[in-house]
């Protein structure tokens, strides 16, 4: 099979690779999806030493499932593979299992290839009605329901329902459209990017500002900086709640003083229950998260390119998905 893989730093090479084998209990699934996420980028700058060189990346996939019983299945992909009995996954948080997995890290590779293999507990059925190109979307948009629910859950019932965002990207548009579908109205995405900006205006309906002033009850750093932590920390009301997603840098920013005289809850979240994928994908085949119009659908073969133009800043649409089969 062809797949684009990791090759070193800023290296990536589309080439053959050994055909995906699946295991007892998993299916083969053709890939017709797959959207580069940040930390796909992450890795390609070399900078996630939990994905060495040579590796697959890519982990936010949709396809149809090939042989066996449900032959023809068409699916999305639920990347996390967890053991399913300890107490974490017997609990509802299979994100915290001491075993997980996820595929594009050894010893699973990633979804930037024709086929994948998968255990059945890790696939949702896809209405006929959407495609694929949106199906893979289930896996960053889950990441931010995650965080915009335990945000909501935290959210003490005397504060006001507004949101502030940090970052328009995926991660941070899909929290915006998350925090819309549980009844959050008034939502601010701080975005930087003049373009990336303008599209989230104009093509998703976001109130955008390129730096956030005030105070907020919640907000959502999608980014993952000291930088942002510094401004999440300096605009959560007091009383309110920080998650954080993103993962861009480990140390720095937060305002643990003010934080800690203002009794602001400060959640760190990573990726989702199953739960929460399941939710997620519900909310996409009923409309709840809109139209799901601002990609940028490209070839798996023009990966590299892809990477290139996400690495220079050159691309508006918050995400960009490949097909294996373009």
């Amino acid at each position: 099979m062809k797949a684009l893989v990791y090759d070193g730093v800023e290296q990536l090479g589309f080439r053959d690779v050994p055909d995906a084998a699946p295991r007892p209990g998993e299916h083969l699934i053709r890939v017709e999806a797959v959207g580069i996420c940040g930390s796909d980028m992450h890795a390609y700058l070399g900078h996630d030493a939990r994905r060495p060189a040579p590796l697959i990346l890519g982990h936010e996939a949709a396809g149809v499932i090939v042989g066996g019983p449900r032959d023809g299945m068409r699916v999305t992909v639920n990347p996390l593979v967890t053991c399913r009995t300890c107490t974490a996954c017997t609990s509802g948080r299979e994100n915290l299992c001491a075993d997980r997995q996820i595929i594009s890290m050894p010893p699973r590779e990633g979804a930037f290839a024709q086929y994948i293999a998968m255990p059945e507990s890790n696939l949702v059925e896809v209405a006929k009605a959407v495609t694929f190109a949106k199906a893979c979307l289930a896996e960053p948009l889950a990441v931010s329901w995650h965080a915009s629910r335990l945000a909501l859950e935290a959210l003490h019932p005397s504060l006001d329902k507004r949101a502030l965002v940090i970052g328009g990207g995926a991660i941070g548009l899909a929290a915006a459209l998350a925090l819309g579908a549980m009844g959050i109205e008034d939502v601010t995405v701080a975005e930087p990017n003049d373009a990336r900006r303008a599209f989230l205006a104009e093509r998703c309906g976001q109130k955008t500002v390129a730096a956030a002033q005030g105070q907020f009850p919640v907000v959502i750093d999608a980014v993952g900086y000291a930088a942002t932590r510094a401004v999440a920390s300096a605009l959560a009301q007091p009383g309110g709640v920080i998650t954080h997603v993103g993962l861009g840098e480990d140390t720095g920013g937060l305002d643990i003083r003010r934080m800690t005289l203002q009794e602001i809850t400060f959640i760190g979240t990573y990726t989702y229950t199953a739960q929460d994928f399941r939710d997620t994908a519900a909310a996409i085949f009923d409309g709840r998260l809109g139209a799901l119009d601002w990609i940028d659908e490209r070839p798996l073969s023009g990966g590299f390119e892809a990477f290139q133009d996400l690495r220079q800043g050159a691309v508006a649409a918050p995400k960009i998905v490949l097909s294996p089969w373009a």
